[in-house]
């Protein structure tokens, strides 16, 4: 304010003149603060939309999962230990150990490949399932529950290294059509199988004319050998193709093993000793990594379709029909016929199902039992972690809070931290989630156990979860009650001292005042 304008004197205004240029700059300068007041809402107002954006897009969006161990695998190791230990239980990877097992028993069940059914029906009966019988057409159909696909492998490398199994597996895919409803299975339809061609002359590569030659004369690789491992099931469609091939003239060695799809994928990609491998479930994820580890990239041929049969024995009377949770009784904890149905026999249950290796069994366990890790109950989830931890590590955990007293979620955390070893290897915000999908996958796809999966991390667990070292459990609740009880001790020395303070100074203002 310039000299002019300023009052001369304490409680003298200026005049005329003088008051308008006063009054003029008070409004100019308003003006100013009003301006600057305004501007500086606006760009607060903006940072917070920026900061808000910013939590919102950090908070939602895709994460990349890497598990040490498949979750799913132990959940379906945990059912098949309770199915090959329940009491009454046979197991073997031989079917027609199962079949004789069940025949001229009225108390016995349990499951195998269609052909094997096929080939003993006069001894053995297939019961329904939810309503459906095996057949070719429910199993087309996908309205029969236990339907499931069967499949070769082989690898590029192994084909062209070994023109012989190249050329069995051309003679495979050629003829399977025409023998596999002799064998007892289904055929696939024309588009999966020019899928399967197509797979082979990929693999194949240059060598595929040369080894089509090899197949309408098997005769000229017979100084190869051929070897041939696992599942159970596939075993008779793959023999009956040997022995043609061996009628078209090969004469090299062919040895064909059935020892469980499982097992079948160890001897092929880990152990490296057959050639083609033999499936009754597509290959997972730890097996691929075994297969590359080894340089072996596993191609797969989808050669036919089964309708796993549940069978009992011709002499059972009372058995037509089971649905799934029936199954999953029968199968593991129910000792008699009557604790599934009253209206069954009071006898024990006798069964007779695929031993540990068996593709057949995962299969059953995977469709029937179908659950995740969550849906585990607690003593399910402790069974997981004393078969996957130590001892020592045990101990401590019940030594900061019982297994048993601990909740299910708490013990889902626990398998997941340290069992599974769930890792978010990448994440994404919003916007890439929502615009870069495609891009997304790829990546996901490229990462050893992969799983893409969706993740807010805004939530109610978020405010109530411990920290932890594991940044994808980790929560603020050691932060917000460590924050709470910085406020309640503040509180409770600055309030009192303030209030002191308060009441002094007034008594101190009043002394002063009134001398």
């Amino acid at each position: 304010m310039s000299q002019e304008t300023q009052p001369s004197d304490i409680g003298q205004y200026p005049e005329g003149d003088n008051l308008k240029h006063f009054i003029e700059n008070r409004k100019r300068g308003g003006l100013v603060w009003r301006v600057s007041f305004q501007i500086a809402t606006i760009l607060a107002i903006l940072a917070l939309i920026a900061l808000l954006y910013n939590i919102i897009n950090g908070a939602f969006g895709y994460v990349a999962i890497q598990n040490k161990v498949d979750p799913n695998s132990l959940v379906l190791a945990m059912e098949e230990n309770q199915m090959l230990s329940s009491s009454g239980t046979v197991s073997s990877e031989d079917d027609n150990e199962l079949v004789d097992g069940i025949e001229g028993n009225p108390n016995a069940i349990g499951f195998f490949g269609y052909a094997y059914y096929n080939d003993n029906r006069d001894k053995l009966k297939a019961i329904s399932v939810d309503g459906q019988a095996p057949s070719r057409e429910t199993a087309e159909s996908g309205d029969y529950p236990l339907a499931r696909p069967l499949f070769i492998y082989s690898a590029a490398d192994v084909m062209q290294e070994n023109p012989a199994i190249g050329a069995f597996v051309d003679y495979y895919l050629t003829n399977v059509n025409s023998v596999i409803e002799e064998v007892g299975y289904f055929p696939i339809s024309d588009d999966l199988l020019n899928e399967a061609t197509t797979a082979w002359s990929a693999a194949a590569g240059e060598q595929a004319d040369a080894l089509q030659a090899y197949t309408a004369n098997p005769a000229e690789v017979s100084d190869h050998d051929i070897s041939i491992s696992g599942s159970s099931t596939v075993y008779p469609l793959t023999r009956q193709l040997a022995i043609q091939f061996r009628r078209a003239g090969f004469q090299g060695g062919l040895d064909l093993q059935q020892t469980g799809t499982t097992a079948g994928f160890r001897a092929f990609c880990e152990d490296m000793t057959t050639g083609i491998s033999n499936a009754s479930r597509p290959i997972n994820r730890a097996e691929i990594e075994a297969c590359e580890g080894n340089k072996r990239t596993p191609v797969e041929f989808r050669v036919g379709t089964d309708a796993l049969a549940v069978v009992v024995s011709s002499e059972n009377t009372f058995l037509e029909n089971v649905t799934k949770d029936e199954l999953r009784q029968i199968f593991t904890s129910a000792e008699t016929w009557s604790e599934v149905n009253p209206d069954w026999p009071n006898e024990p249950i006798e069964r007779f199902i695929p031993g540990a290796d068996s593709g057949t069994l995962d299969f059953f366990a995977e469709t029937v039992f179908d659950r995740q890790l969550e849906a585990l109950t607690e003593p399910e989830l402790i069974e997981i972690l004393k078969a996957n931890l130590s001892t020592g590590l045990l101990r401590r955990f019940d030594a900061e809070a019982p297994l048993v007293e601990r909740s299910q979620p708490e013990l889902v955390d626990l398998v997941l931290e340290r069992v599974v070893e769930q890792q978010v290897v990448q994440s994404w915000e919003l916007t890439e989630s929502i615009f870069d999908r495609a891009e997304i996958e790829e990546t996901v796809a490229a990462i050893p156990q992969g799983e893409l999966q969706w993740r807010s991390w805004l939530t109610p667990a978020f405010l109530v979860t411990p920290q932890s070292s594991t940044p994808e459990l980790a929560g603020i609740r050691t932060a917000l009650f460590g924050t709470l009880w910085v406020i309640a001790i503040t509180i409770l020395v600055a309030l009192p001292v303030g209030v002191g303070a308060a009441i002094y100074l007034e008594e101190y203002a009043i002394m002063v005042a009134n001398p």
